[in-house]
């Protein structure tokens, strides 16, 4: 634990999927000319953040995003922040799911053919640890429930703790400490256009 360590995270802008609710797992998406605007506006307060490292996922939409933000860092590409593997529920919204599974949510039961949770927090766990081992502030950009898992590990929370977190493209969110405590600092924080 390094209390002189922080992340700050960054949701990948908006995709065709994302704005009609498709879960967006490994299917490579594009953002959208929204996305792209959506991505210039969080530069701002990425740059007022002064990151000190970027981490983003080998996905197109995160790293066009990351590129976007601008941030004078060569990224690492880490795997580990790709997003939650959706299975047989890839490119489907949650009220198809519920046709056949009712009441079915990504944090209470399985993506068949997909990965489980506890898979998404122990790659999310490997970031945090990466990330904590390092003074300073390390800039994440990745997808919507990789990064709500990350936040609930980052708090000590089991990854369904990640329900608590909306978060919407191109948003900025930033995780801390208070004291020796890990906390959220800021969260969901979208810049102006």
């Amino acid at each position: 634990m390094r209390p002189d360590s922080g992340i700050a995270l960054v949701r990948h802008g908006e995709t065709g999927w994302s704005r009609a609710g498709r879960h967006t797992g490994r299917t490579d998406v594009p953002l959208t000319d929204t996305g792209r605007t959506q991505a210039r506006a969080a530069a701002a307060l990425v740059a007022a953040l002064a990151p000190d490292r970027v981490r983003t996922s080998p996905l197109g939409r995160a790293r066009e995003t990351c590129d976007l933000l601008d941030t004078g860092h060569e990224p690492l590409v880490d795997p580990d922040l790709a997003e939650w593997d959706y299975g047989d529920y890839e490119g489907i919204t949650t009220a198809q799911i519920r046709e056949a599974v009712p009441g079915w949510t990504v944090w209470s039961a399985p993506c068949p053919g997909g990965e489980t949770a506890d898979a998404v927090a122990a790659r999310v766990d490997r970031v945090i640890s990466a990330c904590r081992a390092q003074p300073g502030l390390t800039l994440l950009v990745a997808h919507g429930h990789v990064l709500r898992v990350l936040a609930a590990r980052w708090l000590g929370l089991g990854p369904d703790g990640g329900r608590h977190f909306r978060l919407d493209t191109a948003t900025v969110s930033v995780l801390g400490w208070e004291r020796e405590n890990p906390v959220v600092l800021s969260w969901n924080l979208r810049g102006a256009p």
